[in-house]
């Protein structure tokens, strides 16, 4: 009886060996799309009255544990009943996380009409404001959604050939460092420069300590919320680049002689640029169709 109880703390510690060591590189695997995944909230976090703010982030939040309450037991059934599904998804989203990227660079460089973002600081009515507000949660929950298939089919693609077990609870630590983790640094930095205005408050006149560190973190805000966003963008490309390097035979000897991470790079903004063609040429052919009925 003692020798079995041992035997099964055992194995329970080399499973929980196993799990520690597949977390850390699935996590590393993912780190791109939590990248992207907190510029983003980041960005669709902002623009809120301050007393709204953290409000609307945990909205967003419980939004997020319910989409990844959705994705992880459609993907463990489809890692347990159709293992190669899982390349094939993986793949697939690796196109999109490409295009993605792709679209980004091209948007940048290339002149087009910008998307009009509401702020939520004008004077509406309460209505009105409420609203708008669920509007903007409704459309972060949406792209959370889509960012987390990418991160739970990407995590089971690392694990895919570990037992159902080890899978579980690999992907579902992952997942849930991708909400917490993610969502806890958004809620710090949309609140970077209520803080500063605090400091800035408590300083006395326009010098000082505090006036100089509050006057940082409010200036700060915007610039970082920047920085991630092409942090994020490199980051789709070299996550889409990785999967197909390590998912598609064409490109597993493909430029050989680079260092990897450039060679990801090259792969995923080709791909990514072949993609955006394709979109645009299509989005064009309806579009003239459509004028001509």
């Amino acid at each position: 009886m003692a020798s079995g109880f041992f035997a099964l703390l055992d194995d329970i510690a080399v499973l929980m060996d196993d799990v520690a060591a597949m977390t850390k590189i699935t996590t590393k695997k993912t780190a791109g799309i939590l990248g992207d995944d907190l510029a983003v909230n980041a960005e669709k976090a902002s623009g809120f009255v301050s007393s709204r703010e953290i409000p609307v982030l945990w909205a967003i939040t419980k939004g997020s544990f319910l989409n990844k309450l959705i994705i992880l037991p459609l993907a463990f059934l489809m890692s347990a009943f159709l293992p190669w599904a899982v390349v094939v998804v993986l793949v697939m989203g690796g196109l999109y996380l490409a295009y993605e990227g792709a679209e980004k660079i091209y948007e940048f460089f290339v002149p087009h009409p910008k998307e009009v973002t509401v702020e939520l600081k004008k004077d509406f009515t309460e209505e009105e404001l409420l609203e708008l507000e669920k509007t903007k949660i409704k459309s972060a929950i949406v792209t959370d959604f889509i960012l987390s298939v990418e991160i739970v089919i990407i995590s089971l693609g690392t694990v895919v050939n570990e037992p159902l077990t080890t899978q579980i609870i690999v992907v579902s630590i992952v997942a849930l460092i991708a909400t917490v983790g993610v969502y806890g640094i958004v809620a710090l930095i949309v609140r970077m420069d209520d803080f500063g205005l605090k400091l800035i408050g408590k300083s006395n006149g326009e010098s000082g300590f505090l006036f100089s560190i509050g006057t940082f973190l409010v200036w700060a805000l915007p610039k970082i919320i920047k920085s991630l966003s092409v942090i994020g963008t490199i980051a789709l490309i070299l996550v889409a680049g990785g999967i197909f390097v390590h998912n598609i035979a064409f490109f597993h000897h493909f430029l050989e002689q680079i260092p990897s991470i450039l060679r990801d790079f090259i792969v995923g903004l080709a791909v990514g640029a072949a993609c955006l063609l394709l979109v645009n040429l299509i989005k064009k052919l309806f579009f003239r169709k459509s004028i001509k009925h």
